[in-house]
C-alpha cells in the first residue's frame, strides 16, 4: 500500500448491482475498493495486488464465498476475510476459513465495524460511526 492511508478492500460479488452499491458506499467512507465479479477474477487480482481485507459474497456460481475463502487462505493466509450472505446464519463448516460473517439483518454499521477491526488502516470518517440509511435494502 505504500504511503496510501486508505484500506484497500477486495469486494467479490457476482451481482453487478450489489457489487456497485457496496463499492460506492465504502468508497464514500474513504476506502479503496477493488471490485471482482467472481472467484476467478478475485484470485487473479490477489496474485498482483495487495489488499487489506476481502469481502466475499457467499452465493456465487461455480464456487461459494466459503470455497473462495479457502483458496484465498492458500494465497494469503493473513488476509482478513469477511463473508456476506443474504441469510442470517451459515453452518460453522462454511465459516471455517473466514474471520467474520455478515448476514441478513446486519447493518452497514456492523460491516464498517468489522472492517475497522480487521483491516490494517482505518479511514478517519469511520471513527465517528456511519448512518446506515440504505444498508437494509442491500442485505
Amino acid at each position: 500500500m505504500g504511503m496510501n492511508s486508505k484500506s484497500t478492500l477486495l469486494c467479490v460479488n457476482d451481482n453487478p448491482k450489489s457489487r456497485v452499491f457496496l463499492a460506492g458506499v465504502l468508497e464514500k467512507y474513504d476506502f479503496e475498493v477493488i471490485p471482482a465479479s467472481g472467484p476467478a477474477e478475485a484470485l487473479a487480482i490477489l496474485e498482483t495486488v495487495s489488499c487489506d481485507l476481502a469481502l466475499l459474497d457467499y452465493h456465487m456460481p461455480v464456487m461459494t464465498g466459503a470455497e473462495l475463502a479457502q483458496e484465498i487462505r492458500q494465497l494469503n493466509p493473513d488476509l482478513p476475510i469477511v463473508l456476506m450472505a443474504g441469510v442470517s446464519t451459515l453452518p460453522d463448516s462454511e465459516l471455517a476459513g473466514v474471520d467474520a460473517f455478515i448476514g441478513h439483518g446486519s447493518t452497514l454499521d456492523d460491516l464498517v465495524d468489522l472492517i475497522r477491526r480487521l483491516s490494517s488502516h482505518f479511514p478517519a470518517q469511520l471513527r465517528d460511526g456511519i448512518p446506515a440509511a440504505a444498508w437494509n435494502s442491500f442485505t
